[in-house]
């Protein structure tokens, strides 16, 4: 079986609905995590980890939207809002990271107006670990770096989103 993220308000390759695009700086939107669940997990899968970035941000580097780690093995789904700040909807052990909006919380779709199309990838990893050994306050690169020293495998579904 293959490794598969999906969710029932996103399809691959179509735009963001407004409850997913972030309210600040000019967005509009409801800020959102939506609703996410996943099958086929390779053998040995410890635990999850779960990115969304944007590679088409004018930055150099992309931007990181949301950061969530420690996601037991046994999870198969996040529920729409578990991207709140807090993660009280999150199962129980898993952490979320700081983003480059600065925050420990989904921060939704946000590209500057007229810039074009941007990419939202949300990218779910496989781990062989329990937990990844990062300090509280790491930046979304430096979980990005553990979790591909620890990946078994990943999933992902891109959307997009213009103003």
């Amino acid at each position: 079986m293959a490794f598969i993220l999906r969710s029932p308000s996103l399809s691959e390759g179509q735009t963001l609905p407004r409850a997913n695009v972030f309210n600040g700086m000019g967005a509009g939107g409801d800020n959102r995590s939506p609703a996410l669940s996943w099958e086929g997990a390779p053998a040995g899968t410890k635990s999850f980890a779960l990115t969304l970035y944007d590679p088409d941000a004018p930055t150099g580097s992309g931007w990181w939207h949301w950061v969530v780690y420690d996601i037991p093995g046994s999870a198969t789904s996040l529920p729409e809002g578990a991207g709140a700040t807090g993660g009280s909807a999150l199962p129980q052990g898993a952490k979320q990271g700081r983003t480059d909006f600065g925050g420990k919380e989904y921060g939704g779709a946000a590209p500057p107006p007229g810039h074009g199309p941007h990419r939202y990838i949300f990218t779910l990893y496989a781990l062989n670990t329990d937990k990844l050994d990062v300090p509280d306050d790491a930046s979304a690169a430096y979980v990005g770096f553990m979790i591909h020293f620890a990946k078994l495998g990943e999933a992902k579904l891109t959307t997009k989103y213009e103003r």
